[in-house]
This record gives structure tokens, C-alpha cells and sequence, in this order.
């Protein structure tokens, strides 16, 4: 088995072949998209910026960096830690596709996701 490579798509992208294992990780349902369209294979919530941080960042004009700083945190409690955990073993050593609707890609919680999934120990529950 070899690393597990991760990488973000848009759930406005259609899937393809090379995703492996699809997983939804915000907290909100895609809007105007029909669940069978997005050929999850799961949606994690609990990995997901909290509310209150995704509002901030969305609707109350928080600076990314800012934004990456508090979900960094978040992320680094117990329950952030689990949710990370969690979310590396479903790609169990092969391609793990973060799905999610924010545009643009590049300044939601993917990147912060694909940079602290390698860091999250290997054998935490």
C-alpha cells in the first residue's frame, strides 16, 4: 500500500474515475445538488469548520489566513483530531477526494485538510 494522495474537488465537478474514495467535508449539503449526483462515499461534518467559523469567513469577511489559523485549532482539539483520524482511514493508503462547494477551492478548508491529513498520527482511533 502506498501513501494515501489527497485532493479537493468542487461538488459543482462532475466525478471521475481517478477520485477513489469521495468525501463531502462541509457541514452544508451542496446547494442545488441532488445527493445521488456527488457519488459520495461519505460526508464528514465533524471535520468540517464550525459554523460560527465558516459565517466568519463567508458572510462577515474574515481574512483567510485568520480563517486558517481558528480552523488549524479546531482541528487540533480531541474531537478535531478524531474527525482527522477518522477521515485518513477512509482512504486506507490509496486516492481520498475532499469534496466540497466552496468557490474558490483554494481559499476553503481543503487545503487546510490536505496539509494536516499527513500530520494526524497513523494509529489514533
Amino acid at each position: 500500500m502506498g501513501p494515501l494522495r489527497i485532493q479537493g474537488k468542487r461538488a459543482y465537478d462532475p466525478p471521475s474515475d481517478d477520485d477513489g474514495v469521495r468525501v463531502l467535508v462541509d457541514r452544508l449539503w451542496p446547494r442545488g445538488v441532488r445527493k445521488d449526483a456527488l457519488a459520495l462515499d461519505s460526508w464528514d461534518k465533524d471535520v468540517a469548520p464550525s459554523t460560527d467559523l465558516r459565517n466568519a469567513l463567508h458572510h462577515e469577511g474574515l481574512p483567510y489566513e485568520e480563517f486558517v489559523r481558528r480552523y488549524r485549532s479546531e482541528l487540533e482539539t480531541p474531537s478535531g483530531r478524531d474527525a482527522l483520524a477518522a477521515l485518513r482511514a477512509r482512504g486506507d493508503g490509496a486516492v481520498l477526494t475532499l469534496v466540497t462547494a466552496t468557490k474558490p477551492i483554494e481559499r476553503s478548508a481543503v487545503p487546510v485538510l490536505v496539509e494536516m491529513l499527513p500530520e494526524s498520527p497513523q494509529g489514533h482511533p
